[in-house]
């Protein structure tokens, strides 16, 4: 790939009823690389009028889709699978552009959304219902799994193409046509993302996308004709949504934000842990990631050695241009969440909610670019040890035994993910049991497989996304009972 190539820019379109739109009703977006901090694109914004056709659009092609034989849509699924294969290297390239991904990391979005994508193809032709009735029974009760019909769906900035594997795939598996929001941040790679449902062959308006801000997502919310909504963000904009969705008894799914506990107990492997600590709170999409474990909680035998190595290995990790393939941090998402950023490790130094390690600065470069930071000694009641960064932050935790980690991991409004490292099978699932969150990962288990549910309690919202139970979000079952 030619460095000229690398940094051209694509136009943003919109999609409704097969048609690509170039401009919106709204006006524009600038949107501002990260990296650099220079205008590089103007986003057609929609409006009302959009949103409106695209919701007409998606409803005229309900019908027909929900009747498309189980098997074609497999089949189209599988292809749209391979087209995001066969564009990887696109996808991660625009992921640079939309947000200043590096490289390096934004090579996992297209694998995932391949992953997500081909699963639940295998799922479209295997939606059944059931034989309820007892025996014996002087009645005939069997279940029929219904799609919605129209899903609204709204995709946030850090990971719009892996959201659109998650929400995208499943809805049109299960039988419904959808319209999509992204985040105004991310218009490359969701405007590729539409171009290949066409190519795939997608029938006119089964797949629809919109690109915009608040009114937009408003006018999606609000729709008579949305069936559902699911949304990727933050609890603030989640309340709003569901405020609007409880005026019209319209049901959603939230997928929010996080605090995650990476617990380390002290028959972990210390290097491991280290490199495995620092990549993923600071490291991976500069700690831009609702399910990071952006919490280290360490007992106190190894708390000095762990501290010292995570800031070292964090402190090393390559911080640079996102084109440079040996870059593995690059840019926050804009000058707002920069500022954000600061503004909560100015107040925990300035209030003593922990020792700062390493960090804590704004580099000195062109770009929206923060210093990996550790805070060691982080008071669990603090604003910085129990709210969401979103940020190269990592907070750090001294425990003296299981339960006192337990009550430090529980310590916050949070409840998306949760990380234990020991080699000690029965302690591993002791606490995991207590952890109060969706999901937990032992000794290093992946984020995010196609197969398992993923999904949050408390100001992680509800509802899962993966597995089966991603496939019945979109599922609405009707009972039918003969009398004999």
């Amino acid at each position: 790939m030619s460095q000229a190539l690398s940094h051209s820019i694509p136009p943003a379109k919109m999609f409704i009823g097969g048609e690509e739109i170039l401009v919106g009703s709204a006006g524009n977006y600038t949107h501002v690389n990260p990296a650099t901090g220079a205008e590089q694109a103007r986003v057609p914004m929609a409006g009302r009028q959009e949103v409106e056709a695209a919701v007409a659009a998606a409803k005229r092609a309900s019908a027909a889709w929900a009747a498309t034989p189980p098997v074609q849509r497999r089949d189209l699924l599988n292809r749209l699978a391979d087209l995001i294969r066969d564009n990887a290297d696109e996808f991660t390239r625009r992921a640079a552009l939309d947000i200043g991904t590096p490289l390096t990391v934004g090579a996992g979005g297209p694998r995932l959304a391949e992953e997500w994508t081909r699963y639940y193809a295998g799922w479209a032709d295997k939606i059944d219902g059931q034989v309820v009735s007892s025996y014996p029974s002087d009645e005939l009760i069997y279940t029929l799994p219904e799609p919605y019909g129209v899903i609204g769906i709204i995709v946030t900035w850090n990971g719009p193409l892996i959201s659109l594997g998650m929400k995208v795939a499943p809805a049109l598996a299960a039988g419904n046509t959808v319209v999509v929001k992204p985040a105004e941040q991310t218009p490359f790679a969701v405007t590729l993302f539409g171009e290949l449902v066409a190519q795939a062959g997608f029938p006119p308006g089964v797949v629809n996308v919109v690109h915009g801000a608040g009114e937009a997502a408003q006018a999606l919310i609000g729709h008579p004709d949305v069936d559902k909504v699911s949304f990727t963000g933050g609890p603030v904009t989640a309340r709003k949504i569901l405020h609007q969705c409880a005026d019209l008894l319209k049901p959603a799914v939230l997928e929010l934000g996080g605090k995650s506990a990476n617990i380390v107990f002290e028959d972990a492997d210390v290097d491991a842990v280290a490199q495995f600590s620092a990549f993923w709170s600071v490291g991976l999409l500069s700690g831009q990631g609702c399910e990071l474990p952006t919490r280290l909680l360490v007992q106190e035998s190894i708390y000095d050695e762990m501290v010292a190595k995570v800031a070292a290995v964090a402190g090393h990790l390559p911080v640079g241009d996102p084109f440079d393939p040996a870059t593995v941090i690059g840019p926050v998402v804009n000058e707002a969440a920069c500022e954000r950023i600061l503004g909560m490790i100015a107040r925990a130094q300035q209030s003593g909610a922990g020792r700062l390690v390493l960090g804590g600065t704004r580099l000195e470069r062109p770009g929206c670019y923060i210093a990996p930071t550790v805070f060691a000694d982080v008071d669990p009641a603090s604003e910085i040890g129990r709210q969401e960064v979103f940020g190269p932050v990592l907070v750090i935790h001294k425990f003296k035994d299981e339960a006192e980690a337990i009550a430090i991991a529980n310590a916050t409004d949070y409840g998306l993910g949760g990380y234990i490292q020991t080699n000690d099978l029965k302690r591993a699932h002791r606490v995991a049991a207590a952890l109060k969150t969706g999901y937990v990962h032992l000794n290093g288990a992946r984020n995010i497989p196609a197969c398992a549910p993923f999904g949050g309690v408390g100001l992680s919202g509800f509802g899962k996304e993966g597995g089966r139970p991603g496939l019945d979000e979109f599922v609405r079952v009707k009972t039918v009972a003969l009398s004999k």
